[in-house]
C-alpha cells in the first residue's frame, strides 16, 4: 500500500550544516519509484527550500509550519498574516529592540539592526549545526536574507511568520502575550534551549497543514508517515498513523516516536526508509 510520508527538513532530511546526506537523497528517490507520496514539512518558506531539495521528486511541501501547503505544483492553501498583524508585530520587536526577519515565500526581510544584533544567535546556531561562523558576518552566514530594509518596508502582506532573536525566555513569554491572535514558538538548531521566538499565523501547525492535504487527496491517515526531530514536529507526529524520530532528535520527540532510527549524519533517513519498507 502506497505511503503518504512527511518528511522535515532541518535535523531530518538535511544535516545541520544544511547537507543533504547522499543516502537520503537516495531513499527519498527510491521511495518515490516505489509509488510512495513524499512531502517537505518544514518551518521553512518555498524561498528557503532550495532547488537541490526539489530535484529529489517530491510531490509538495507543507512551509511555514503549517502555513502553506503545496501539492505537485498546486497551491492548496496559503494562510499569510495580515498587513496589520505584521505592522503591530514589527513595531513591537523594534521597540524592545529584538532583530527581527520576516519569512514570505516571496524571500526573507532582515530588520534594519538584524545583521549587527543577530550576528552573536546567527553564530551560536551555526555553531551548534556544526558550522564554524567565527568572523563571519551575518550576511555571510545568512546570505538568503534580505537586508537594509526599514521602517515601512517591513510592513508586508505576504508574510507566513516572522523569527526574532531571544534575549531571554520571556521575550517568548511576552511575544505570546502581546498577540493572541498569533500562535508563538521557538527554536534554535540541536540542543534545548531557544534562540529564537517567532510569531505565524493563529492554530496553524504542521498538523493542520497535513489535515489540509489529505482532505485535498482524499487520503487516509492510516497510510500517513512523519520524520521529525525537534519539538516543533510533534503535531506532525499527531497528525500521522507512524511517526519516526532521528537518532539526533530531542528527548521528548524521541519518546513521542513509534521508531527512533540513526542520527541525520549517520544515514538515518535511509536506514529508516529501509526498516519501514519504504524503497
Amino acid at each position: 500500500m502506497p505511503k503518504i510520508i512527511f518528511l522535515d527538513v532541518d535535523g531530518t532530511l538535511v544535516d545541520y550544516q544544511n547537507r543533504l546526506p547522499a543516502s537520503a537523497a537516495e531513499a527519498v528517490r527510491k521511495a518515490r519509484a516505489a509509488g510512495h507520496r513524499v512531502y517537505l514539512c518544514t518551518g521553512r518558506s518555498r524561498a528557503e527550500v532550495s532547488p537541490a531539495l526539489w530535484d529529489l521528486g517530491i510531490n509538495g511541501l507543507l512551509g511555514g509550519n503549517g502555513s502553506y501547503v503545496e501539492d505537485d505544483g498546486k497551491v492548496v492553501m496559503h494562510q499569510l498574516l495580515t498587513l496589520d498583524q505584521c505592522r503591530r508585530v514589527v513595531d513591537w520587536l523594534n521597540a524592545r529592540r529584538l532583530p527581527f526577519y520576516l519569512e514570505s515565500n516571496n524571500g526573507l526581510f532582515a530588520s534594519e539592526t538584524f545583521a549587527t544584533d543577530a550576528l552573536p544567535a546567527l553564530r551560536e546556531y551555526s555553531h551548534r549545526k556544526g558550522r564554524e561562523t567565527d568572523g563571519m558576518t551575518a550576511r555571510q552566514i545568512f546570505p538568503d536574507l534580505q537586508f537594509g530594509l526599514r521602517g515601512a518596508q517591513l510592513y508586508r502582506d505576504d508574510v507566513n511568520k516572522i523569527s526574532f532573536v531571544l534575549h531571554s525566555w520571556q521575550d517568548h513569554l511576552d511575544s505570546a502575550a502581546a498577540f493572541p491572535d498569533l500562535q508563538p514558538g521557538t527554536w534554535g538548531g540541536r540542543g534545548q534551549t531557544a534562540l529564537f521566538g517567532d510569531l505565524g499565523v493563529k492554530d496553524i501547525t504542521k498538523a493542520h497543514a497535513v489535515a489540509v492535504l489529505l482532505d485535498h487527496l482524499g487520503a487516509d491517515r492510516a497510510d500517513t508517515v512523519a520524520f521529525g526531530d525537534a519539538r516543533v514536529d510533534l503535531p506532525l507526529f499527531e497528525a500521522c498513523a507512524y511517526k519516526v524520530a532521528m537518532g539526533n532528535a530531542a528527548d521528548e520527540v524521541r519518546r513521542a516516536a513509534d521508531y527512533v532510527t540513526d542520527d541525520v549524519e549517520e544515514n538515518g533517513l535511509y536506514n529508516a526508509f529501509e526498516h519501514l519498507g519504504l524503497m
